[in-house]
């Protein structure tokens, strides 16, 4: 469903504050887009910073004589917070999103460990997801790599009884380097109309490509971005928020490249919550604290399938079987979690 994203007043708030969207940062610096367009410098009001991008904030202009960064005074509460935490660090790519786009590649060979923990930490945000299968030209690698996410087309919303529901994930065949941009760029065209889309996924899969194709002068402004931060360099260690049209009504958000996802902020008793397709089966188990992974009379056990799914469509006349692929990836994933939260 498409969220209306108000636009900040044009007259300045009390006390001299403005209110402004966190476009990009780098650093304790960050570029904040004014009701009318204008990206101003800012920094943060203490020590500590906890802004992202896509935060709206209030903000107030340098006085004379003190430089010519603005400081942030306050941050909106916000709809969502998308991120991940290993056992060092919280990183966050964003704020206020309204869909993340997954994008992978059949070369190279796509991790589906990476894609499920990231389906699951937009589950637990509350975000939606979709998935962009992009390289459809190399022939064999990309038909293995199709045949690979099966299951992920298969996974209905939980508790969903309609006789021809719509997958929970869109799965989208891409070529982005094309003049055509693959079988699915238009459908994408058009579910990117409306939102602001987080752009996620591992390096050297087309997030670049992509973001160059929908949005020309992206270059352009990741260099008058690059110089109001002095950071000497394209800032691709931070999400940076691009306008899709003049009328700033929908989005796309660039984000680095990472190798692993850490998920130590998911409970882990709490895990088949954000895995739907175990979600369904979950509640049926004799024990309330099941883990389904060694219990007697664990219905998740029960339903998980013989072999991988076939591409028929889904029946939500009776609830799916489980993938042994997803399965494995729920055991996997369940003993990775810290058992200090189980």
């Amino acid at each position: 469903m498409r969220r209306p994203r108000p636009a900040p007043p044009a007259a300045p708030l009390p006390d001299g504050l403005h209110e402004g969207l966190i476009v990009t940062s780098h650093g304790r610096h960050y570029i904040v887009e004014s009701a009318g367009g204008q990206r101003h410098l800012c920094h943060p009001r203490g020590k500590k910073s906890q802004a992202v991008v896509g935060d709206q904030v209030q903000w107030q202009a340098p006085r004379p004589g003190q430089g010519d960064e603005g400081s942030i005074e306050h941050i909106a509460p916000r709809r969502n917070l998308f991120y991940r935490q290993d056992e060092m660090r919280t990183k966050a790519f964003a704020a206020n999103i309204d869909q993340i786009l997954i994008l992978i590649a059949a070369e190279p060979v796509f991790s589906e460990r990476q894609l499920a923990k990231a389906l699951i930490a937009a589950e637990a945000a509350g975000i939606p997801a979709l998935i962009g299968l992009n390289k459809q030209d190399l022939g064999p690698a990309y038909a293995s790599a199709w045949q690979r996410l099966a299951a992920y087309r298969q996974i209905l919303p939980a508790g969903d009884d309609a006789h021809t529901p719509a997958p929970l994930y869109p799965v989208l065949r891409l070529q982005l380097d094309a003049a055509h941009g693959g079988d699915d760029f238009p459908q994408l065209q058009a579910l990117l109309q409306g939102r602001a889309t987080l752009v996620l996924g591992p390096s050297g899969v087309g997030k670049s490509t992509l973001i160059n194709r929908l949005i020309p002068d992206a270059q352009a402004q990741t260099a008058e971005i690059s110089r109001a931060l002095n950071s000497g360099r394209h800032t691709t260690t931070t999400t940076t928020w691009y306008w899709l049209e003049c009328a700033r009504g929908s989005a796309v958000l660039d984000s680095p490249g990472f190798q692993e996802f850490g998920l130590h902020h998911i409970d882990r008793q709490a895990l088949t919550r954000w895995m739907p397709d175990i979600a369904r089966h979950a509640t049926g188990c004799r024990f309330h604290n099941c883990t389904h992974i060694h219990e007697p009379h664990c219905v998740v056990r029960a339903a998980v399938l013989p072999e991988e799914p076939t591409e028929a469509a889904p029946n939500a006349a009776e609830a799916p079987g489980i993938a042994p692929s997803r399965y494995a990836l729920y055991k996997h994933i369940f003993e990775e979690l810290p058992q200090g939260r189980a």
